[in-house]
């Protein structure tokens, strides 16, 4: 899985066992319908720490807790190539 659908399957995984659909976490965390529909398609591929934050307020977590994750903790950058 490379980094970009980590947090995709993040959010997906928390709003599958929370019963919140996308739309509602929009605006649960006032993260505009278009940014949020942009990150979960996969056309952001590094979203800011910001927007990160108001998805994980919207969990009612801190922005620790939404990233400590096995698939995140585990993931490797010396895996991907460099686009310098």
């Amino acid at each position: 899985m490379d980094y970009a659908n980590i947090y995709v399957e993040r959010i997906r995984s928390l709003c599958e066992t929370r019963s919140i659909s996308i739309n509602k976490l929009a605006t649960m965390s006032n993260v505009k319908q278009s940014t949020l529909d942009n990150i979960m398609r996969g056309l952001t591929k590094n979203p800011r720490v910001k927007t990160l934050h108001k998805i994980a307020l919207a969990f009612n977590m801190t922005l620790a807790e939404f990233l400590d994750f096995p698939t995140l903790n585990e993931y490797s950058f010396d895996d991907e190539e460099e686009d310098d």
